[in-house]
């Protein structure tokens, strides 16, 4: 306790209140003591270490991350070090038992948001001439990777012509509205759409 009694406190105060921080007597096979409990056990309880027989080592003395389930329901994910003296005879084993809950819990927050959107209806996109600016300008800095402030001369000179060729420029108001997508002004749109035009 006097040496890892610290570290256990470290561990439990950087992960708490979501992780179980464990120190077990393996000589007694019972628990020592306990920070963040919230699996109901106490000191003197049985350790129960026999389980670590049933886990792979990942290092020397090191078991997990393995599952394990409390009555409730919630999976902890594990893991258990055995620290040995100096006759390498284990004197104690550190166990760390993380609750899973609160990162399922935003894995399907983020896999809900992550459900596929439907395509907008073609009618409206037809209809509305400035989705069609900024799906064309997005595209093209993603496929570009690197934002509007970033294109060349020749990738503004590529995507005038891609926004001519569908007709954007014939719409009042678009040479202002591509200005603004672009970051740049009004007089650079209307010389490279010339440029474009005379290409």
């Amino acid at each position: 306790m006097r040496l890892l009694g610290p570290v256990c406190e470290a561990v439990a105060r950087l992960l708490g209140p979501h992780a179980e921080v464990v120190l077990h007597d393996p000589q007694r096979d019972a628990i020592l003591a306990l920070w963040n409990p919230i699996s109901r056990r106490r000191p003197g309880d049985p350790s129960l270490l026999g389980e670590l027989d049933r886990v792979e080592e990942v290092a020397p003395g090191v078991y997990g991350p393995y599952e394990k389930l409390l009555p409730d329901g919630r999976r902890l994910a594990c893991v258990s070090a055995v620290v040995r003296d100096e006759d390498g005879k284990p004197s104690a084993v550190l166990c760390v038992n993380l609750d899973r809950t609160p990162l399922d819990q935003a894995a399907q927050v983020l896999a809900a948001f992550a459900a596929p959107v439907t395509p907008q209806p073609q009618v409206l996109f037809e209809r509305d001439w400035t989705e069609r600016v900024n799906q064309v300008i997005g595209a093209f800095v993603r496929e570009r990777q690197r934002p509007v402030e970033q294109l060349t001369r020749a990738d503004r000179l590529t995507l005038l012509a891609e926004l001519d060729r569908l007709g954007v420029f014939s719409q009042r108001r678009a040479v202002p509205l591509v200005a603004r997508a672009l970051r740049v002004s009004r007089s650079t749109v209307y010389a490279l759409l010339a440029e474009v035009r005379r290409r």
